[in-house]
């Protein structure tokens, strides 16, 4: 059996950009952090451009030299700044200088001589938009429109004449606007009524169209095809009872690829368009059947790049012929020498809730005999929460997941009512007053987990990460006798506070979900754990980062201090350098080891 720091040293590649010249680069974190890689041809020995400490978030080429942009924060703060990486001879040059600012990256110009960003530079609550040279730096860029919302882009026009802005009200109230970089007027091309999703928007050939992903009158994401013109909307693809929930258009050739979300497993579909509406589909690339997505054309659109990973393997960048579907896994990220063979795929599963409705999960048994439990053994379980709420617990690996189940604890991954992937309804059914019914729904799974002769029901463990880590404390609290240990990660303990604290850009955001301080400060009061504190009985372990911008760190320690002053064994461990989430090697090591030794302990 492997041990902990094995398993989280299995390497991903993913955020691939198809470049100049054959080149496709991607974020890789094999130095216990993601850095640029690059490579010329498929297996090659990868080249590193990047060596920081830090994390890089994104990177994507030029369209026309060998250049790329990156992302990179400080300390997981989210406070992103820009740079240009000269790929010749590996000059990075600062983009921008504003530390007290996040920067949401817009694109290239076709021809490669701006950048376009959205920033919070001048107010922190909104975002405004700015468009600079790409050889400027600092505070150069230029101010094309004040925003007064949360404002960000998804690029150029064909002719580089407009920006495609998007603005987010909530997880599920987006709209769509034109800017006119030369007059600078913004168009409103979404007006709307209720909550309408606008995701993924894409510049049609001739930029006289946009695509995107609308729910504008359907329950589950269609395709949609918006004439700028008329603002008239006709659909290219329904779905079916699924959402379409991504697509990557190419605006010079009309190739694309738009993804399925079929019970959390991808479904891609590769084509051409041949009219507005109308398309003839290519092979579609053959990967690992988990997810995938990050869809990148080369400057022609003969190929793309993509990265793909199963619950059984790790993430990897592919790239596929577009005419043939002829694919290769370009990159090699290492499993840290575990076989490949040993890691464990789920079964999807549903299971019935309090109100009748059917709860998709995913069940991971280990393999017979693993670790401390012996062939026929009843098994302790790990319920894995997924946060959001708007997300959605999917197939992809993870290495943490992989060592419970070597060490002989199944995985129970439900997506409780308020998870995306199941249509409109279902996710607004955990809204505001409706919040406590997603924990219910928590409830019944331990009950079809129980009622398994393979499930040990006293040896059952809460597990979760920010809102996940919320659900974690609330089925501590709402139900305190099924759970022999909690795991909160970056989790809320009390909304109130969470709101007051949180990013004063994402505030609004988040009341819109789950309801605001001035109208449902004593419902959210009612329904926060850290007030029901004294019901925790299971041991808990809490983990944060310092730095974490959209959960305030506070969380954690009011949390830990409450339930530790009534006598329940907790541990609390905090990582000055981590935000939302622990996304460095070293700390992912540290943070884990103890979360097992406290299992080990308790469960």
């Amino acid at each position: 059996m492997h041990d902990l720091e094995r398993y989280l040293n299995v390497r991903s590649a993913y955020g691939a950009s198809n470049g100049p010249e054959g080149t496709v680069a991607f974020l890789m974190d094999a130095t216990g952090t993601p850095q640029i890689w690059t490579l010329d041809e498929p297996g090659a020995w990868p080249e590193q451009r990047t060596f920081y400490d830090e994390r890089v978030t994104f990177c994507t080429w030029s369209p026309e030299r060998r250049e790329l942009a990156f992302g990179m924060d400080e300390g997981g703060d989210e406070f992103t700044q820009l740079f240009r990486l000269d790929a010749e001879d590996g000059t990075i040059h600062p983009l921008t200088a504003t530390p007290d600012a996040i920067h949401y990256w817009g694109g290239w110009s076709h021809d490669g001589d701006r950048i376009a960003f959205a920033a919070n530079r001048r107010d922190e609550s909104v975002f405004d938009v700015y468009v600079q040279s790409r050889t400027e730096q600092g505070e150069d860029a230029r101010l094309v429109h004040e925003g007064d919302g949360w404002l960000a882009l998804a690029g150029w026009s064909p002719d580089d004449d407009r920006l495609l802005v998007t603005e987010h009200a909530s997880s599920f109230d987006k709209d769509l606007y034109v800017l006119d970089l030369d007059s600078g007027d913004l168009e409103h091309v979404t007006p709307h009524e209720g909550d309408v999703r606008y995701n993924s928007p894409a510049w049609g050939p001739e930029g006289d169209a946009i695509y995107c992903c609308t729910d504008r009158d359907s329950d589950t994401l269609r395709l949609e095809r918006l004439d700028l013109d008329t603002l008239d909307f006709s659909v290219v693809e329904s779905g079916g009872e699924w959402n379409v929930d991504g697509i990557a258009l190419d605006d010079d050739t009309g190739r694309f690829a738009f993804s399925r979300n079929v019970d959390g497993y991808t479904d891609l579909t590769v084509g051409e368009l041949t009219g507005p509406t109308e398309y003839e589909t290519r092979p579609a690339p053959t990967l690992p059947g988990g997810i995938a997505g990050g869809v990148s054309f080369d400057p022609d659109a003969e190929r793309f790049a993509l990265s793909a990973s199963s619950r059984s393997v790790n993430t990897n960048v592919y790239v596929s012929e577009f005419e043939t579907g002829e694919t290769g896994r370009w990159t090699e990220a290492s499993t840290a020498g575990i076989p490949r063979d040993s890691f464990r795929e789920p079964e999807l599963v549903h299971y019935e809730t309090f109100d009748g409705r059917e709860i998709p999960a995913y069940f991971t048994l280990p393999e017979a005999g693993t670790a401390d439990s012996a062939d026929g053994d009843a098994l302790p379980v790990i319920v894995d929460v997924h946060g959001g709420p708007e997300s959605q617990r999917r197939p992809s690996f993870s290495g943490l997941t992989q060592y419970f189940l070597s060490r002989g604890y199944a995985v129970f991954e439900p997506n409780v009512r308020g998870s995306t992937g199941y249509g409109k309804a279902y996710t607004h059914l955990d809204d505001v007053e409706k919040r406590m019914d997603s924990v219910r729904d928590l409830r019944a799974g331990v009950d079809w987990l129980t009622d398994r002769p393979d499930v040990d029901p006293d040896r059952i463990v809460a597990k979760g990460g920010s809102y996940g880590g919320f659900m974690v404390l609330a089925a501590l609290t709402e139900y305190p006798d099924l759970w022999a240990a909690g795991v909160d990660v970056v989790g809320i303990a009390s909304f109130v506070t969470f709101l007051e604290n949180t990013g004063a850009w994402r505030r609004e955001h988040r009341e819109a979900e789950y309801g605001s301080l001035a109208e449902d400060r004593e419902f959210l009061e009612s329904i926060s754990p850290l007030n029901r504190a004294d019901r925790i009985e299971a041991p808990l372990f809490v983990l944060h980062g310092a730095n974490d911008p959209r959960v305030p760190v506070g969380e954690a320690e009011q949390i830990a201090d409450a339930v530790a002053d009534r006598g329940v064994p907790v541990e609390k461990l905090i990582f000055e350098d981590e935000g939302h989430g622990i996304s460095k090697l070293e700390n992912k090591i540290e943070a884990y080891t103890a979360v097992v030794d406290f299992l080990d302990e308790h469960v």
